[in-house]
């Protein structure tokens, strides 16, 4: 059974940085996609950012792109979301996901926000104060 735990949230004001972790347990052979998604109160959930285990390729939402970056020393464990210049809009619950691909696949471009994530952590609380 894979699990996904997120760290690393907190309150920081604007302007700063925090960086998100989600370490997983229970990967088995193969390649997965990793994507970090975002839920504010009162809003839908938003995706952030993705990551293929396969040939490291990431992607962002226009709404982060060029503040935040994932990263993975293999692709799949951990991932890792440095988050800067951070603003009040960003305030949500991250939540790291995950889902199991052929071994070799990698993740199309513009795939990450609509895929079947099979596994989901719990979250973890960002909160940025103006």
């Amino acid at each position: 059974e894979v699990q996904l735990v997120e760290s690393g949230g907190g309150l920081v004001q604007a302007g700063g940085s925090l960086r998100l972790s989600c370490a997983a347990s229970g990967f088995t052979y193969g390649d997965y996609a990793i994507g970090w998604f975002r839920q504010a109160p009162g809003k839908e959930r938003e995706w952030v950012s993705c990551i293929s285990s396969s040939d490291g390729s990431t992607y962002y939402a226009d709404s982060v792109k060029g503040r935040f970056t994932i990263s993975s020393p293999n692709g799949k464990n951990p991932v890792h979301l440095q988050m800067n210049s951070l603003k009040p809009e960003d305030t949500a619950v991250y939540y790291c996901a995950a889902d199991p691909l052929p071994s070799g696949r990698p993740v199309l471009a513009g795939t990450c926000p609509n895929r079947s994530y099979d596994y989901w952590g719990q979250g973890t609380q960002v909160t940025v104060s103006s």
